[in-house]
């Protein structure tokens, strides 16, 4: 339930920056109400206290960041505050970043190595998966996992390509295992 609400408002939100042009901006008013929010849990505290009624929350998010961000914005705080539903905010912001993301053709990659990569080597993949997938730029994420062995672990949303030795052994040794003698 809770990511159907995510996607029905971060859709309402993405539609309505998408139709104004203003994509970016609501990602970073987004951003900036989030930081607040995390930096004061006493405030957001206030937001989802189940004493105030709707119109009190209003007046204490209007106290903070009316005239800080687009009226626009206001207002689908206000519809947050009004139907319950404030408690969604990271995820309706992430929903609302990954549209974004796929609307500029921006794809996250998440890249394990067994040792650390130099930029060349960096700088390489990054052409690769750019020349083999429909994204116009990459966010490039690397860690190092020593435990593949060697090899690349290479994650761009739900698909994964797995060369790592460590896979490579693993399945070597599953086959072994169906061997009869």
């Amino acid at each position: 339930m809770a990511k159907l609400v995510s996607q029905v408002y971060g859709e309402a939100l993405f539609s309505l920056a998408l139709e104004k042009n203003v994509l970016a901006q609501y990602e970073e008013e987004l951003d900036a109400i989030a930081q607040v929010l995390a930096e004061y849990p006493d405030y957001l505290a206030i937001l989802e206290h189940p004493q105030l009624d709707e119109n009190e929350k209003i007046q204490v998010f209007d106290n903070v960041f009316a005239g800080r961000i687009c009226e626009e914005m206001c207002g689908f705080f206000h519809i947050l505050l009004e139907k319950g539903r404030f408690s969604q905010l990271n995820a309706i912001r992430e929903y609302f970043s990954d549209k974004k993301r796929v609307h500029e053709k921006i794809g996250v990659v998440y890249v394990t190595s067994a040792a650390e990569l130099s930029e060349a080597q960096k700088e390489k993949i990054r052409e690769k998966l750019l020349a083999t997938t429909g994204f116009v730029t990459m966010q490039m994420n690397y860690a190092v996992d020593p435990a593949l062995i060697g090899g690349l672990v290479i994650r761009i949303g739900d698909r994964v390509v797995d060369s790592s030795i460590a896979t490579r052994l693993e399945d070597m040794k599953r086959n072994l295992m169906k061997v009869q003698l």
